[in-house]
């Protein structure tokens, strides 16, 4: 018997739609909810890895004042490094960013200075100069009048510390306008923020920030 075209028994696969072909779902099918919380989902993470970076890694700072000219002058921006005083001790001749001591003024806003001293080391202010345990500082980066003379340090009610453990005597470039250990004393490491790396701004002035060696200072 025969039987007619088309009438077989068979079984049916029906295949998906093609990916581009109709039927596929589009962008526009998750609707405007889903595409709010990927770009939620993409700020909070963004925020909290520059939370993290800023906190733990590097913070920018900007310059106040001319405690440091002419190492620094008024709105440099300086990059902060918070992360390797975590296992590398801070040493004399680097520049510091630190939160205001509670006896030096009203000011909220950190400070920027230079470390001087450290634990064990004894500071002293003579004749203009400043001298770590015994030995006069070489300092090239002192503000240099209109003559090109380096101004002198002058010493206020002290001119002599004895650095505590745990501490740093900081002083700032420009030491005739400088509130600095000589008037509020030697400053808490905790107090630190961190240490000055570059200065990213302006972009003519771009470059590390230079660590003098003090190589003739003996350790205490």
């Amino acid at each position: 018997m025969n039987v007619p075209r088309g009438s077989e028994d068979h079984e049916s696969i029906e295949s998906p739609p093609p990916e581009n072909g109709p039927g596929a779902k589009t962008s526009r099918d998750r609707g405007g909810l889903g595409c709010a919380v990927e770009v939620i989902g993409t700020l909070v993470l963004t925020l909290v890895i520059f939370l993290l970076v800023q906190n733990f890694v590097a913070q920018p700072f900007q310059v106040q004042g001319s405690s440091m000219e002419r190492t620094f002058v008024e709105s440099d921006y300086v990059l902060v490094d918070r992360l390797t005083p975590r296992w590398s001790p801070y040493a004399r001749g680097q520049v510091v960013v630190f939160q205001p001591p509670a006896n030096a003024t009203d000011r909220k806003e950190p400070f920027i200075k230079r470390v001087i001293g450290v634990g064990g080391d004894t500071v002293e202010v003579q004749d203009g100069q400043v001298f770590v345990n015994g030995v006069a500082l070489d300092e090239p980066y002192l503000f240099h009048n209109a003559a090109g003379v380096a101004e002198p340090t002058v010493a206020g009610n002290q001119s002599r510390w004895v650095v505590p453990e745990g501490e740093l005597l900081v002083m700032g470039d420009h030491r005739q306008v400088s509130d600095d250990s000589r008037v509020f004393g030697p400053i808490p490491v905790s107090s630190v923020i961190g240490r000055g790396v570059v200065r990213y701004w302006p972009l003519s002035e771009f470059g590390i920030i230079a660590t003098p060696a003090y190589e003739k200072v003996p350790t205490p």
